[in-house]
């Protein structure tokens, strides 16, 4: 029997080539696990050989039809006389996590198709374990996976986790894990065409195989009840029960405990009294929070607190809070290239707080999760966004269910950090009837999967006179904070314009300026209106935030941006050279006046007031 079987009823049209699989729209992959950390399995991150693939030669023939030798299968030739023209064994390595850009100078600018290739041998699962997952963090832009030359599945987005179900499906010995990712930009894509950052492609985020019990928790949602921080609320959802299964939430730390019993297709709410010291900026509390059923048992660490809208305050734990921010990148400190790992979060929210921010904007697409349990360690308010980013295809079906298949993985993995208060739907967005409609959507899957959180997008914004502008965005009506994107003295104007402009919305809602800056190359130094000096940027951020002290119904911002980041829409020789420079800090770590201002700045708002 051919080792090679013929992959036509494997792989079919929809995926022989990734123009199909954008026009088929398969984003119904797997749902990724919950808990997974914590989880038996093995880590499958390192180094994986490589095989890229500008031509998708491994999927496709000189007709376009599928391959029926493709590199999936990972097969040696049969015999000396076998034609085989690919070998993983003796391709070279690229490091997962990680993308691959930065990892190889010739594939800074790549965009196209890489095939992965890991060999592993099948521990032995854990006792009480019946059942295993590959699970992905993240795979850039768009990915299909097989296993042993069997496909498992695909899944399209670059920044949120999926699983396949792989029981009895693993050797002993010699198992084949294949993954073709590719990252090529596609007009009904999200993001789509035209983006502001770097495109990075690979398995930009760790890889595990997970065992579980038969009956296993895939899914729970532990959080202070939405007005009530005397109570505990949430839901579990389990995978495999085959009927009522009670469940156990225990917080041993505030002394609190229930047991709850699932419905017919295993999930389950609940609600009930604890007073767990409250988690905010200044003390930011966690607790470990156990979960059961049946076999299975799995902890996270969770902080507890409330978050909500009030005319035009934002209150956490019923106190009106200001958003002392600022915006950042996926972009490793020093390195470059995708942050993959626990220190690239610590530095760079390390520099978040060595600024005084209590609050940072994850922009422009989920951050990888150890970003988001680094800042409910080190007490940092989050707003989290999917990449609906300036123009997409508002009125494409399969872009709409895109943009809500990320938005349920992001919601699914981070629901449970006490730091994410923000979820964010759209950035600078041009509005037109398809785009507000298709926001609405989204707006309507938020609030129906975590009516806890409170949702906003940076809003389009009109002059209405000489010196005012009004955020009239029709989105803003189903919003809870208004976002505001504004470059008043960098793309609009010069920095003096900021000391005649006001502000205004046409919703008595809190706004957070989610973005303002301009860009400064370390270094390079001139007078205040010596365009990307130090200096330029130092005066724009003190008119700035003189402008915005006028404004009440301001109650936070996040300039843009906390480093220097790679973008292929900044070309300027000798000051830009592929980087947006409107970083508080250089990608190397230096800081620049503006730093100073915003740190002064934020020291003044939290110093004690004279007596």
């Amino acid at each position: 029997m051919s080792r090679r079987p013929k992959i036509w009823s494997l792989v079919a049209l929809l995926v022989a080539n990734w123009g199909a699989l954008g026009a088929a729209r398969a984003f119904a992959a797997p749902t990724a696990l919950g808990f997974a950390d914590g989880r038996a399995g093995q880590n499958l991150d390192g180094a994986w050989h490589v095989i890229v693939d500008p031509y998708d030669n491994g999927l496709l023939d000189y007709r376009n039809q599928p391959r029926p030798n493709g590199y999936f299968q990972d097969a040696p030739p049969r015999d000396r006389s076998d034609l085989v023209e690919y070998d993983f064994d003796r391709s070279p390595t690229l490091n997962v996590p990680g993308d691959w850009n930065t990892q190889r100078p010739e594939l800074l600018y790549y965009e196209g198709t890489v095939w992965y290739e890991r060999k592993f041998d099948a521990h032995a699962p854990a006792a009480g374990n019946d059942r295993q997952f590959v699970q992905f963090g993240a795979a850039a832009q768009r990915a299909i996976v097989w296993l042993n030359g069997r496909r498992l599945g695909e899944h399209e987005g670059g920044f949120t986790p999926f699983a396949f179900e792989v029981t009895g499906q693993l050797r002993a010995r010699g198992n084949s894990l294949v993954v073709v990712v590719n990252n090529t930009r596609k007009p009904g894509a999200i993001p789509a065409m035209n983006t502001d950052w770097w495109n990075y492609g690979g398995l930009t985020r760790g890889v595990r195989l997970i065992e579980t019990p038969a009956v296993f928790i895939r899914a729970a949602r532990v959080q202070s009840a939405k007005s009530d921080p005397r109570r505990v609320a949430g839901f579990v959802a389990l995978d495999g029960a085959r009927g009522p299964t009670p469940v156990t939430i225990e917080i041993p730390g505030a002394n609190a405990r229930t047991t709850v019993t699932t419905d017919a297709v295993g999930r389950a709410a609940f609600d009930f009294a604890a007073a767990p010291a409250l988690w905010s900026p200044e003390s930011p509390k966690l607790y470990d929070v156990t979960i059961s059923a049946a076999r299975d048992r799995v902890q996270d660490r969770i902080g507890f607190r409330t978050i909500e809208a009030a005319g035009t305050e934002i209150r956490l734990n019923g106190r009106s809070i200001f958003l002392r921010g600022i915006a950042l990148h996926e972009e490793a400190l020093g390195r470059g290239g995708r942050a993959t790992s626990r220190a690239d979060a610590e530095a760079l929210l390390g520099l978040a707080k060595e600024l005084g921010c209590n609050f940072v904007r994850l922009a422009h697409y989920p951050h990888n999760e150890e970003m988001t349990r680094a800042a409910d360690r080190l007490g940092l308010l989050v707003w989290s966004e999917i990449p609906v980013y300036w123009t997409i295809a508002w009125e494409d079906t399969g872009t709409l269910a895109n943009a809500r298949g990320q938005l349920g993985e992001e919601i699914a993995r981070d629901g449970n950090r006490a730091s994410v208060i923000l979820w964010s739907v759209g950035n600078e967005t041009p509005v037109t009837e398809a785009r507000t409609r298709f926001l609405r959507t989204l707006v309507a899957d938020a609030r129906a999967a975590d009516p806890t959180r409170l949702l906003t997008a940076a809003l389009e914004h009109h002059p209405v006179g000489p010196h005012a502008e009004r955020i009239d965005d029709p989105l803003g009506a189903d919003l809870d904070v208004l976002g505001l994107n504004e470059y008043v003295g960098w793309y609009d104007g010069l920095p003096k314009k900021c000391d005649t402009l006001g502000w205004s919305a046409a919703y008595a809602k809190p706004i957070v300026v989610s973005e303002f800056g301009a860009d400064a190359k370390a270094g390079m130094h001139g007078d205040p209106l010596t365009r990307f000096s130090e200096e330029y940027q130092a005066d724009l951020y003190r008119r700035q935030l003189a402008m915005l002290r006028r404004v009440p119904a301001i109650r936070g911002i996040s300039p843009w941006i906390l480093v220097d980041f790679r973008s292929p829409r900044r070309p300027l020789p000798g000051v830009q050279d592929g980087w947006n420079r409107k970083g508080l800090v250089a990608n190397d770590g230096t800081k620049k006046q503006a730093f100073g201002v915003l740190r002064d700045a934020y020291r003044a708002l939290t110093a004690p007031a004279p007596p």
